[in-house]
């Protein structure tokens, strides 16, 4: 399914990608392109995975605010720069104007992960915090560009961002030239425009699948509608495309030339990053795992061979533990029961003598003794197992009823 847009006129062309790659020549990595035997078992064709985590800063967006920064003007520069982000383009924001000779200033939610305030700090960004969500960061950094006299360096809605994230999908013919269908994570579109200017010049035939998160996808009510929608308080894991609205520039880019978006749910984007991490040893952000989130929740409809592309890899070790475990949950491979059974001696040890039996392995108790449901004489017990799967979890939760515990669902 393709959407035209009646006025569609070009707004990135192949040569803007073009003079993109050669200045970024020396300054972005040609990242790699990995094949996945389990995707492409899966698929039922080759599945190859471009390595954008592995990029400088660890995502496709130093790529975008690199040529976006060097098409300024010597008095533009001499102002300075101001961006908003929770994480992946200021990074890409505070390197680039570093390697420039650019003064750059960044504003961040007050939550954004220390990891990533520190990196932007690192590569040589002021990072001030305000607001709690990316709105008002941005609202911020554009009134700090109209006081100061900074460019606001916007993460996806420009001509030469957009040309500068174009230019991973060059890479993409040059490494994979047989490819047939290219999956990409939609948040602004900046990035699924780019790719989509570079490989439907190139190669009109290859099909472009932009994919969002379910709880953020502002691109399919926007694609039926004609225009950008706002998607009110988006939610979701993959911070790197929670976006609740459309950039106006990808936005007529996307209607054109990409064939179809799809959405993910976070159960599938928790099982992606887990993949990406056991299979193909990648350390992948949710945003960067949902074409492959794609990929695994309809793998029939896909024509190979494919490249996903993997978008970044920065993730905060705590939001990457707790995602694991959700993973870990949505695959079977931990489970977590509540039962109820006589507050009396060995009863705990009866009940991990059945749970020994079909081989599960415990991984945490806690006890409740006080709730006004219980009996005087029952006890409450939460397990937290670690299990093989789904039909392991169902052998788990049979073999428990069949030993007499009531399982409270």
């Amino acid at each position: 399914m393709s959407y035209r847009t009646a006025d569609f006129s070009p707004l990135v062309t192949l040569d803007d990608v073009r003079g993109a790659q050669k200045m970024l020549s020396g300054v972005a990595r040609t990242t790699a392109m990995e094949g996945s035997r389990h995707l492409s078992r899966l698929v039922g064709a080759p599945v190859h995975l471009k390595c954008e985590n592995l990029q400088r800063t660890g995502s496709f967006k130093l790529r975008g605010a690199y040529v976006r920064i060097a098409g300024l003007l010597p008095e533009e520069r001499a102002a300075g720069v101001v961006a908003a982000s929770a994480g992946n383009h200021a990074q890409g924001v505070a390197l680039a104007s570093s390697l420039l000779g650019v003064r750059s200033t960044v504003f961040m939610p007050s939550g954004a992960p220390l990891p990533k305030v520190a990196a932007t700090r690192h590569y040589g960004a002021e990072v001030r915090s305000y607001g709690t969500v990316v709105d008002e960061t941005l609202a911020a950094a554009q009134e700090y560009a109209a006081e100061t006299g900074a460019v606001f360096i916007h993460p996806f809605d420009h001509p030469d961002i957009i040309a500068g994230q174009g230019t991973v999908g060059l890479e993409i013919l040059e490494q994979c030239p047989e490819v047939r269908t290219v999956v990409v994570g939609i948040g602004g579109g900046g990035l699924a425009a780019g790719i989509a200017v570079a490989v439907k010049s190139l190669r009109p035939d290859v099909r472009i699948v932009g994919v969002q998160a379910a709880g953020a996808a502002a691109y399919p009510a926007s694609l039926a509608a004609g225009r950008p929608v706002s998607v009110g308080n988006p939610v979701t894991m993959a911070d790197g495309i929670r976006v609740g609205r459309p950039g106006d520039v990808p936005f007529r880019i996307i209607g054109e030339l990409v064939d179809e978006v799809r959405t993910v749910s976070e159960d599938a984007l928790s099982s992606a990053l887990l993949l990406c991490l056991e299979r193909a040893k990648l350390v992948v952000e949710p945003a960067g795992a949902s074409p492959v989130a794609a990929l695994m929740s309809e793998p029939d409809a896909f024509e190979g061979p494919v490249v996903a592309l993997l978008s970044g890899g920065n993730v905060d070790p705590l939001l990457m533990q707790r995602i694991l475990r959700h993973g870990m949950a949505a695959n079977g491979r931990y489970l977590t029961v509540t039962l109820r059974l006589p507050d009396r001696p060995g009863a705990l040890a009866t009940l991990l003598g059945v749970l020994s039996v079909v081989d599960a392995n415990v991984l945490d108790v806690s006890h409740v003794r006080t709730d006004p449901r219980l009996g005087l004489t029952e006890v409450e017990v939460e397990l937290h197992l670690e299990t093989k799967g789904p039909e392991h979890c169902a052998e788990v939760n049979s073999a428990l009823r069949q030993a007499g515990y009531t399982v409270i669902d």
